[in-house]
């Protein structure tokens, strides 16, 4: 007897079906079923923000978020965040103008946060730039760069 149970996901705009055990994170799906490591597995407690993805247009923290919870949801990661070949996400060209980055391990992650952060009407001051996305930790210290780049692309975006 399997252990196993079969999904279906709707990954940045295309389906996926797989066999996976019911326990299986978001993030373990995307990262060793479906070869999608963009998404990075930081902490895995949800307290860094690294997973950080969106299901349905809301920002999600995948290593919290079981495979099966998304069956039916749209899920997007930060190779979805444009189409192959297209000029980057606004926000992903803002990081790369502003150096919003050192090392790059949280990138996605924070870029991820900083499109919902937009989104959702939370970048109207750099104070409130920085509460909407204290769920993102930076071990560089890029935060002030990130502040800039998130200005800036909420710009761009209204």
């Amino acid at each position: 007897m399997s252990n196993q149970t079969t999904i279906n996901l709707e990954i940045n705009g295309q389906a996926h079906a797989l066999a996976v055990e019911p326990r299986v994170t978001l993030l373990d799906a995307l990262r060793d079923h479906l070869e999608l490591t963009g998404t990075k597995k930081g902490c895995d407690q949800g307290q860094c923000g690294a997973c950080t993805v969106h299901v349905d247009g809301e920002r999600v923290l995948a290593c919290l978020t079981l495979a099966v919870q998304v069956e039916g949801r749209a899920v997007t990661t930060i190779e979805g965040l444009s189409d192959p070949g297209a000029e980057l996400h606004p926000v992903q060209a803002a990081f790369l103008e502003h150096d919003a980055f050192q090392c790059g391990y949280c990138t996605p992650g924070q870029i991820m946060s900083a499109v919902s952060c937009i989104r959702e009407g939370h970048a109207g001051s750099d104070d409130e730039i920085r509460e909407y996305m204290s769920g993102n930790l930076c071990r560089c210290g890029a935060y002030p760069h990130i502040v800039e780049a998130v200005r800036e692309a909420a710009k761009v975006m209204s």
